[in-house]
């Protein structure tokens, strides 16, 4: 079980990954929210809602609660309540142990494409070989089809029971992303939503063409290199601002 400093530093980080997503403008006002499971507990640090919170771009570590598997606060300052979306994160750590960090957003440019029945197409490669991955790697994406709020535990499980890989597009509503750690599950929000931007610039030019599958085999083998050093790029943009 963490202590009390180890608890401390994964608030400051999920506090650090919802200013970046404000500031990327993924999400706004006081909308979206970043958990992250407490080691060797069924419970997670999750950015709060409520009257006293901060909202999604100004989150300090005072605005990340614990919460338990059921959806219970355990702590946290007073105007601080559990997100009604709880359910997402619960339902993602209970079906899938290895997914230590989940995130909510509402990108409205990936809510486009799920209400307009829009494939994202892989129009790019050496642009950003990243972003191509989640279209290449299999399940990466999944997309849930009911456009309601995750606000129960069976509908908690339904969606768990769709997102099989890092990412899922939920129609007229936002995405949910997930991975091993904060960072990851945020870089990889911030990935969907450069695929879906560049995708909707290019179908407004005209018939989107997508690169061969030569060009699209030459990036196989390739990682997500550099991630740290994309991290460290997104921190410093919020860094000047907070």
């Amino acid at each position: 079980m963490a202590d009390t400093n180890e608890l401390q530093a994964l608030r400051e980080r999920v506090a650090l990954a919802c200013r970046v997503l404000g500031k990327l403008e993924l999400t706004k006002s006081t909308y979206g929210h970043i958990s992250v499971r407490v080691p060797g507990t069924d419970s997670m640090l999750i950015r709060a809602r409520g009257p006293g919170e901060s909202g999604i771009r100004f989150t300090a570590a005072d605005d990340v609660i614990a919460v338990d598997f059921d959806g219970n606060k355990l702590d946290g300052r007073a105007g601080l309540d559990v997100p009604k979306e709880v359910f997402i994160h619960t339902g993602l750590y209970r079906a899938r142990p290895e997914v230590q960090s989940v995130l909510h957003a509402h990108p409205s440019t990936v809510m486009m494409f799920t209400i307009c029945d829009k494939p994202l197409l892989p129009l790019f490669g050496a642009y950003d070989p990243s972003c191509l991955r989640l279209l290449t790697e299999a399940d990466a994406i999944s997309q849930y089809p009911r456009s309601v709020l995750i606000a129960n535990d069976e509908l908690g499980r339904d969606l768990a029971s769709v997102v099989r890989g890092r990412a899922c597009m939920m129609r007229g509503h936002g995405i949910t992303t997930c991975g091993p750690n904060i960072e990851e599950a945020t870089l990889t929000a911030i990935k969907l939503n450069d695929l879906a931007d560049i995708n909707y610039r290019a179908y407004l030019l005209g018939n989107p063409r997508p690169i061969s599958a030569e060009d699209i085999a030459s990036f196989a083998s390739l990682g997500d290199g550099g991630t740290d050093a994309a991290w460290r790029y997104y921190c410093r943009l919020v860094e000047e601002a907070f």
